[in-house]
C-alpha cells in the first residue's frame, strides 16, 4: 500500500523570484488550455505541477526507503514471528 507524504502548507509569503522557462508551442498551448479549465493563471498551473511533481517524487523516496527497511528487516521479523507463533496457537 503506497504511502503517500503528508501534503505541504504553502509558503504564506515566500520570496518569488522570475525564472524563463521555454516550451515547445504545443505544451505551451496545452498548458494555458489546462490553467483556464482550472480557473489559474499560467504561472500557477506550472507552480502547482512541480510542486506536485516534487511531491510525488518524495512519496516514491519515502517507499524505496521503507521498502528497503522491511526487506532488511525481513529476517528479524520472520525469527520474531517464529519465536511468538505459540501465542498465535492459544486461540485468545
Amino acid at each position: 500500500m503506497p504511502v503517500a507524504a503528508a501534503p505541504k502548507a504553502p509558503a504564506v509569503h515566500a520570496r518569488k523570484e522570475r525564472v524563463l522557462v521555454e516550451f515547445p508551442e504545443d505544451l505551451l498551448r496545452r498548458a494555458d488550455e489546462a490553467a483556464r479549465e482550472m480557473a489559474k493563471n499560467r504561472s500557477e498551473l506550472i507552480r502547482t505541477a512541480v510542486e506536485q511533481l516534487l511531491e510525488d517524487m518524495e512519496a516514491k523516496r519515502f517507499e524505496l526507503e521503507l521498502a528497503a527497511g522491511y526487506k532488511a528487516n525481513a529476517q528479524l521479523s520472520a525469527e520474531i514471528a517464529e519465536e511468538f507463533i505459540h501465542v498465535d496457537r492459544e486461540g485468545f
